[in-house]
């Protein structure tokens, strides 16, 4: 646009009015017909983008059912204040009577006391649990804290934590398995013991404590042992005993994780517990499905709409078509279940009304699930041979929402076309600047040849009337 503009003066025109009502009905086509295109491609990728999210629902909802790990679990009851369970589908259906006899504990050594500034003595202090050990080397200046800091910060050490206890006779270096169980009890060693020999308790040996001899007569116990070393013990079924050094018993009963929490005094009942069946998962997924798929297919009727009432903004759409009718067949196709049995979702108990709403009749999955889970199993999850249906669904659903989907190239389309008509609508504002300053540059100009003939027709005038002889009559 022009930086001055003129309004007529030597011609009396509406220069500004002229101009703006030229240009306004160049652009106003151009307008109306973009402002239509923007509207339906941002409606259309609206509600195709609707679509996508209610079509992944529906595969979310599938989805742990095209799992077979989570077929055929069992449920585990008993667990009290004694001991805690977990079962995997390994485990097989039955009951046990569970006593906890003894809880692991920790191995943890105690020192003597010591002055907090007096030195303990030179030499290396070996540290051994299980099938790892690790050598402190002490100097003739190190008190307990000092060996206690170097314990802890061992780059070898992954097995003792050290800390110090104060009383009123001086401070005790505590020495505390980080694992329990008898196999990673603590074995202290000394060498180098520059206050006397190794186990005189003296000097660095003060620290040594060493009970793996067989012979009691060759043990070295300058440590106190303040708890002992201990596995976990149970008995089942009042009969069989096993040892574990943790608390918790994996597979002690195939597929049965048992956790020991408490041990079982006398009078205490003991524990009983049992694995059952539990194939709520199954109803429970199906029940998910259904709801999405429900809220799937008010959204497609939506988005569908045609009639009196008003069209949806993907009325006569093939894409919402194509989608809806292939989940439709996928309804009444029929799956393998094995031992040359067959069945469609249907005969399974999800079934479709005249509306096309399903519903699932939990009587009739049930009989399924109670007289051959397996088959119900395959008929979800499909073999090495042939998908089931549940994985099948998602086939046909990722067809469509995945990245490089059907409709992710549709939306990227249509964003594509916004970006093409923007950049056409700043092309076309910068055709309809110039046609602007055109329109004022080329009226300016007619104004001022009106303006410049009014003054040459002034002075000629001027002029006749003041010749000689010349007498202008008055009308």
């Amino acid at each position: 646009m022009p930086d001055l503009t003129f309004t007529g003066i030597g011609s009396g025109l509406q220069v500004s009015e002229i101009v703006s009502a030229i240009v306004g009905a160049e652009k106003a086509p151009f307008i109306s017909r973009a402002n239509k295109q923007q509207a339906e491609m941002t409606t259309d990728i609206s509600a195709i983008g609707a679509l996508k999210s209610a079509l992944e629902s529906v595969t979310n909802s599938i989805s742990s059912l095209a799992d077979a790990d989570n077929y055929q679990l069992r449920a585990a009851s008993g667990s009290d204040s004694f001991v805690g369970l977990s079962a995997s589908k390994d485990a097989q259906v039955g009951n046990y009577s569970v006593k906890v006899d003894v809880l692991a504990q920790a191995h943890k050594l105690m020192s003597g006391a010591i002055d907090s500034d007096q030195t303990v003595g030179e030499g290396t202090l070996n540290i051994a649990v299980a099938e790892s050990d690790f050598d402190i080397a002490v100097s003739a200046t190190d008190t307990l804290s000092d060996i206690r800091d170097a314990i802890n910060d061992s780059v070898d050490n992954d097995s003792v934590i050290a800390t110090i206890v104060t009383d009123d006779a001086g401070q005790h270096l505590i020495m505390t398995s980080k694992e329990t169980g008898v196999v990673n009890a603590i074995t202290t060693t000394v060498t180098g013991d520059s206050g006397g020999d190794d186990i005189d308790n003296l000097g660095l040996s003060r620290l040594a404590y060493d009970v793996s001899d067989p012979d009691s007569l060759n043990h070295i116990k300058n440590l106190a042992e303040v708890t002992e070393a201990l596995d976990a013990q149970i008995t089942i079924d009042d009969t069989l005993v096993v040892t574990s050094s943790t608390n918790t018993f994996k597979d002690v009963i195939d597929g049965v994780d048992i956790t020991a929490k408490k041990m079982h005094e006398v009078d205490d009942d003991i524990s009983k517990i049992s694995f059952t069946e539990n194939n709520a998962n199954i109803k429970s997924g199906l029940e998910k499905f259904v709801k999405s798929y429900n809220e799937l297919q008010v959204l497609s009727k939506q988005l569908g709409a045609a009639g009196e009432g008003g069209s949806g903004p993907l009325a006569g759409d093939s894409l919402l078509r194509g989608v809806m009718g292939k989940l439709r067949q996928q309804f009444s196709q029929e799956f393998d279940m094995g031992n040359g049995k067959t069945s469609s979702l249907s005969q399974l108990g999800v079934q479709s009304d005249q509306y096309g709403v399903l519903s699932l009749d939990t009587e009739t999955l049930n009989e399924y699930i109670d007289s051959d889970v397996g088959g119900v199993q395959q008929f979800f999850v499909g073999s090495d041979s042939a998908n089931g249906f549940a994985n099948s669904l998602e086939r046909l659903t990722s067809f469509y929402t995945d990245s490089d989907g059907v409709i992710q190239n549709r939306i990227d389309s249509r964003t594509s076309q916004l970006d093409k008509l923007d950049d056409s609508y700043l092309t076309f504002e910068r055709r309809m600047e110039s046609l602007e300053a055109r329109l004022y540059s080329q009226y300016n100009a007619m104004d001022l040849i009106v303006a410049q003939l009014n003054s040459t027709s002034t002075y000629l005038m001027a002029q006749l009337d003041n010749m000689p002889g010349v007498v202008r009559k008055n009308n």
